[in-house]
This record gives structure tokens, sequence and C-alpha cells, in this order.
């Protein structure tokens, strides 16, 4: 997969705030993702990642 830094991912499931949209602020073995809704940030298996992201676009 090709996920940069400053991207946007649709992941499957929605965030509790109800948002399904992320940006990717870091990438390596786990991602730093900020959900676009609510600003909380997460670490996450890139795994984990790869396996529930439905779209990736370009940051406007």
């Amino acid at each position: 997969m090709d996920i940069k830094v400053g991207n946007i991912l649709k992941l499957k499931k929605p965030h509790p705030c109800g948002s399904h949209e992320w940006e990717v602020l870091r990438i390596g073995a786990d991602f730093r993702l900020k959900c676009l809704g609510c600003g909380h940030q997460i670490m996450i298996g890139r795994k984990l990642v790869e396996k529930n992201v439905k779209e990736i676009r370009e940051k406007p």
C-alpha cells in the first residue's frame, strides 16, 4: 500500500465520534493517525491499518 504522511484514510469502522476519516501523521511499523472529527490521535499497527482502509486520498 502506498500511504504517505499527510494522506487522508477512510477506514471501515467509524471512530466513536462518528467520523470515518483519519489523517496520517507518522508512518513506520506503527502509524500515528489523527481523527478528522474530534482531533483524537492514536498509534495503530501497520497490518491493522492496511486491513481496514477503504480509501486513500491526498490532503486538499
